[in-house]
């Protein structure tokens, strides 16, 4: 699994650069992708960083043509914190425009998505956003687990733990993103990387999962 931060500090730039990390961005954070890097891009709904649609998409279609759509792991459609429907409705008509760029798009599955229906042909990665209780409980793991067999990707944001990650890997998910890097890195760079190296030498138990 890939854990996504904030290029906060030359090491982590460094661990960026090197692969061991990928770059998290979003349009309020003016951050400068590590070169090599993999990355993702956060729409900034959650939090203050939202600069409305039009000036999003043009973000995004720059960020895509600066750094190269091979990097690019995803870009998440706009959506509505916590709120499934209104996610549902805001996200659709981004989708495909998202691919129109020629990079994968994340759709955010929020409490409650699966009583609506998850359009899957639409999108190529599923977030798990939502609140902390339902995107580590039964039904998100039902639904990552759903993503992979039908041949998508599956990202967790707001990891911030070692006992978060490794609920990420259990559900299967190939990225996992947080804002532990912001805060210390120095610190804190040292023990995520530990955690993805236990969880690396760990046999994933998967493809065992009933």
């Amino acid at each position: 699994m890939l854990y996504l931060g904030t290029p906060s500090g030359p090491d982590v730039r460094a661990a960026m650069s090197a692969g061991l990390l990928g770059c998290m961005t979003t349009p309020a954070q003016g951050n400068r992708i590590p070169d090599h890097a993999l990355y993702a891009c956060d729409n900034g709904k959650f939090g203050k960083g939202w600069p409305g649609a039009d000036r999003w998409y043009t973000w995004l279609e720059n960020t895509a043509t600066r750094y190269g759509q091979d990097r690019c792991l995803w870009a998440v459609a706009p959506d509505v914190p916590f709120d499934a429907a209104g996610t549902l409705t805001e996200s659709l008509p981004w989708l495909p425009r998202i691919r129109e760029l020629g990079i994968p798009a994340a759709f955010a599955a929020q409490d409650g998505c699966d009583q609506l229906g998850i359009p899957w042909a639409e999108f190529d990665v599923l977030f798990l956003a939502g609140s902390t209780e339902w995107k580590t409980g039964p039904v998100a793991e039902r639904l990552a687990r759903e993503a992979r067999a039908r041949g998508k990707a599956v990202h967790m944001g707001r990891v911030n733990s070692r006992q978060r990650l490794r609920t990420a890997e259990w559900f299967g998910c190939d990225t996992a993103d947080g804002t532990y890097l912001a805060f210390g890195p120095d610190t804190n760079l040292p023990k995520l990387t530990s955690w993805l190296d236990e969880l690396h030498h760990t046999p994933s138990l998967f493809g065992d999962a009933a």
